[in-house]
């Protein structure tokens, strides 16, 4: 088969920009979430669906971790128990979810100095993300088959931007001067894609875990078993994922 068994959606916490730099959140973080398209299909995307169902009544609510954290719309719980009851379930499925997390975090008060040209944030990022993907995949055997990157559009401007960037990195501009078996797929904002929203709830904790390292992280300890490659301090107990 051309296709290999995996599937990444990717999604972003921060803005990329350097000219001026937010000192509440300076940080722009990229998550990778790779699932084996077979698990995907017959547990994570139903998982998500019936988790819908049971708080809304329907399925057309788009999980935004910024909206959950503001309680903005469907997110707004008169009930506490409630609320209580739903971040511990969605915790869960998040728990539960046999993916692995990929990510590339920039603290962008450290590229001040650095030439413009390698000053990007997103493309500093995203070679970290697509480099440690490709040893993933490289692991699995599955690197002589095509793996899709899911984003959301940007705008035609930055949509443009991150297609250049992505190809210039698949074509060579990565540590080993290798071609990279990736494909890039724009996805529309309103899709109602339960991979995009795993990848937008997972993407704020990485940048908090650096900005605020001794903030209480909960979501941090849910993922800390499902990164790729494992932080220095988890590798002996790790078990891989896929």
């Amino acid at each position: 088969m051309r296709f290999g068994d995996y599937i990444v959606y990717v999604d972003e916490s921060g803005d990329h920009g350097v000219e001026r730099i937010d000192p509440e959140y300076p940080i722009f973080a990229l998550a990778f979430c790779v699932f084996r398209k077979a698990h995907y299909v017959a547990k994570l995307a139903p998982s998500i669906e019936a988790f819908k169902f049971r708080h809304f009544g329907h399925d057309a609510v788009v999980l935004h971790e910024h909206d959950i954290r503001k309680e903005k719309g469907a997110f707004r719980f008169d009930d506490r128990l409630h609320k209580q009851a739903f971040l511990a379930e969605l915790t869960d499925i998040i728990d539960s979810g046999n993916f692995t997390l990929i990510s590339g975090v920039i603290d962008k008060r450290r590229l001040a100095g650095r030439q413009r040209e390698k000053n990007n944030p997103y493309t500093l990022a995203l070679r970290t993300c697509l480099e440690s993907l490709h040893e993933f995949i490289d692991e699995r055997s599955s690197e002589t088959r095509v793996t899709h990157v899911v984003v959301e559009c940007r705008g035609a401007k930055e949509d443009r931007s991150l297609g250049e960037a992505f190809r210039g990195i698949c074509n060579g501009a990565n540590r080993w001067g290798a071609s990279l078996p990736f494909e890039l797929v724009f996805a529309d904002k309103k899709i109602n894609s339960p991979g995009l929203q795993i990848a937008d709830l997972v993407a704020r904790p990485l940048g908090i875990a650096v900005f605020r390292p001794g903030q209480p992280n909960r979501a941090l300890g849910v993922l800390a078993d499902k990164r790729f490659p494992p932080p220095e301090s988890e590798k002996p107990r790790r078990k891989r994922r896929g």
